[in-house]
């Protein structure tokens, strides 16, 4: 079977968040389990600058824009089992930045057109197109209104993937005609909620539509998660599921994890103990062996659930832990932790940053993994949390839930501690018990780490259910 992936980023080339991941990890498991795999992505700035002279130029041609004809450029590299596909354009997509622009509409309007347009040019006629988000939503509205006549796209089928319903990608209804050169008769297959929703196009239009874990799909449909669109999900059920992500086991394994301190491994633990020590010392936390470390990676957005740790951040404090938080995102947050910081010296390290070398050395260093999200799609943190035998503390939404069982401290059973209303004190409880846990539960606390280990989070299993999908359409 030969399946394209389109998506805004990808690793190794670019990565901003999950979808990164996926995007790389998914098609890799796919092509490990013998299908034919590509992904497209445009050739942004950083991609163009680090790789290009290691890429293949395949062709040029020009992409229709309503009453324009835009240039692209079409590059390739394989990387591993995979074709890498790039659209280049340098007046979409030679910038600084790769989201945030005044076009992004416009920008992704054209990377949907292009991709489409591709496929005329290249040695790859795929079953299935994998859309991915809202920067590739408007594929399956571009496929169905410009080239299902065309006798090559008309056995292509397509999936839409929803990581985050809350960027959902709109526009004004000019933009129909100005950009997108939509016939009169296909526009309302994109309105909705009085402008033009790009996510609401390819939830009605592909062929299947999934979301990155089963609970996720579920709360989809309620209007707390989906928003406007719950009622529009909640009428495609029919073609609509949730597979929940994996992580790479390669990439995420403490036994071969260059930035580490100090490797370890399910039968050999003491790597573990060296890492949080010298985790210590590199953050300049002071030197109390007992305390454990609680740590947060994540972006610093109020869907993430910071604004319970704000509410009783002091209360937290007055526990004997350590915390260390390592992300970017809103100034009110980073402030936040940063004040948390100076008025807790030795006690509280705030990164304000993203660094992937840091970030594996907390996930080893770390005891307890606290995740207080709004909403969690999916959610990779806390299974790579798992992976390096720190116990997640979560809320019962989304991956979350579908991942981290509730431990119960008598029998060492589950894999971490969960709260369910979204309230500053049930997470609070659940940091107790997580403490109450670490200090007087040794044994039960060193078979949940062992659990939790030797679990299987690889991409395999999901992989085979996304497989059945694509075989199914």
């Amino acid at each position: 079977m030969k399946i394209l992936f389109a998506a805004a980023e990808a690793a190794p080339y670019i990565k901003i968040g999950g979808l990164g991941d996926v995007a790389y990890a998914l098609p890799k498991e796919l092509a490990a389990q013998g299908e034919e795999v590509a992904v497209v992505l445009p050739l942004y700035k950083s991609i163009k600058e680090k790789h290009v002279t290691e890429m293949e130029f395949l062709c040029d041609f020009s992409v229709p824009l309503a009453w324009r004809q835009v240039y692209a450029g079409v590059f390739r590299q394989m990387c591993g089992n995979v074709t890498y596909y790039f659209i280049d354009n340098e007046y979409y997509f030679f910038r600084d930045s790769v989201y945030g622009h005044f076009d992004d509409g416009e920008r992704y309007a054209y990377f949907c057109k292009a991709v489409l347009e591709m496929l005329q040019y290249i040695d790859f006629i795929p079953d299935v197109i994998h859309c991915n988000d809202w920067q590739c939503a408007l594929i399956p509205l571009f496929l169905k209104t410009f080239y299902q006549a065309v006798p090559a796209y008309g056995p292509i089928k397509t999936m839409f993937t929803i990581h985050n319903i809350e960027y959902q990608g709109q526009a004004p209804f000019s933009f129909a005609h100005e950009v997108m050169g939509l016939p009169e008769n296909r526009i309302p297959d994109v309105a909705f909620g009085g402008c033009l929703n790009f996510m609401f196009s390819a939830i009605c239009l592909a062929d299947k539509v999934t979301t990155v874990s089963q609970s996720y799909a579920e709360e989809l449909k309620t209007a707390y998660y989906g928003k406007e669109l719950c009622q529009v999900l909640d009428g495609v059920s029919y073609k609509f599921c949730g597979i929940t992500n994996g992580i790479d086991a390669e990439l995420f394994n403490p036994q071969n994890d260059t930035h580490l301190f100090h490797r370890y491994s399910i039968k050999a633990m003491g790597g573990k103990k060296i890492g949080k020590r010298k985790l210590r010392a590199y953050l300049g936390l002071e030197n109390d062996e007992e305390a454990p470390i609680v740590a947060m990676i994540s972006r610093l957005v109020g869907h993430k659930g910071l604004d319970l740790v704000e509410y009783v951040r002091h209360e937290l404090m007055h526990r004997r832990l350590q915390l260390v938080v390592l992300g970017t995102g809103d100034e009110q947050y980073e402030n936040m932790f940063r004040e948390l910081a100076y008025q807790y010296p030795g006690r509280v390290s705030a990164n304000i940053r993203f660094d992937g070398d840091l970030a594996s050395k907390i996930y080893a260093g770390a005891d307890l993994f606290l995740m207080p999200s709004k909403s969690e799609p999916c959610g990779l943190s806390q299974m790579i949390a798992m992976r390096y035998g720190t116990i997640p503390i979560v809320r019962e939404t989304g991956g979350l839930k579908d991942t981290v069982w509730p431990v119960n401290p008598e029998t060492g059973e589950g894999r971490g501690f969960t709260f369910k209303s979204y309230n500053a004190h049930d997470m609070l409880s659940a940091v107790d018990r997580a403490l109450y846990f670490y200090y007087e539960k040794k044994p039960e606390l060193k078979q949940v780490i062992r659990n939790n280990m030797e679990t299987d989070f690889s991409w395999q299993n999901a992989a085979m259910q996304y497989l059945a999908i694509y075989q199914s359409m």
